[in-house]
């Protein structure tokens, strides 16, 4: 479980994140919608230790990042562009990051490849994919090691149709499986087919839109119409 208490981040005189408390619940894909700009990566980035909040505080499974743990050990993300080494193949790339927790090995990695829909024995360089193989690539990453909770910042950039609902299955499968699942997406349709609870964020003020243990189905399309979330 994640939760944010009173979480607020400045940059010099701007601030970016106002005051967010929220709790992510174990087991379930909570969608994050919002403007460019509007705070939902800087969130990500404070929820994984990339960021140090200016005031407040981030706890995963009840221990403070920042205080307890530099980093949640659990946690496979995707923020912004994947950066890999363009010269390697994506399966040696996966295999240098793989050493460095030693969890995984070539097998598992094969087969990490073939779910997002990679050749494994593909020999062309990174810095020859295309956008879709390089976002089906930084999946690979945050998945491969089977981590607990998954940071997903726009993971379906760059995607076809068939990658999409390949990435869509995929992210299903995991839920079933227990995992916390935070998205952030500009689709609608990303949104509503996945996501059991979706908050909006805007000028860095974090808002619930759509929490399906709590409101019935009518209330929450009235909900979605009036913020106008598509």
């Amino acid at each position: 479980m994640i939760t944010l208490e009173h979480v607020t981040k400045r940059f010099g005189e701007d601030i970016v994140l106002k005051d967010v408390s929220h709790t992510f619940e174990k087991g379930k894909i909570h969608g994050i919608v919002g403007n460019n700009g509007s705070g939902k990566t800087v969130m990500m980035k404070c929820i994984c230790g990339f960021l140090r909040p200016s005031g407040g505080r981030v706890l995963v499974d009840g221990r403070e990042v920042g205080k307890d743990m530099d980093f949640p050990k659990d946690l496979g993300v995707i923020i912004e562009t994947p950066g890999f080494l363009g010269n390697l193949t994506g399966r040696k790339n996966l295999q240098i990051l793989a050493s460095l927790n030693r969890k995984i090995m070539g097998r598992e990695i094969d087969e990490v490849l073939k779910r997002v829909g990679l050749d494994p024995g593909l020999k062309k360089s990174v810095q020859k994919y295309s956008l879709g193989m390089r976002q089906r690539l930084g999946i690979a990453q945050a998945i491969m090691e089977d981590p607990g909770i998954l940071i997903l910042d726009e993971p379906f950039n760059g995607l076809d149709k068939k990658g999409t609902a390949d990435i869509r299955n995929l992210l299903k499968e995991l839920k079933e499986k227990n995992k916390t699942i935070i998205l952030a997406s500009h689709n609608g349709q990303d949104i509503d087919e996945l996501c059991d609870t979706v908050c909006e964020m805007d000028g860095g003020v974090l808002q619930t839109v759509r929490s399906l243990h709590l409101e019935s189905q009518q209330e929450i399309d009235e909900r979605m119409e009036r913020t106008g979330c598509e």
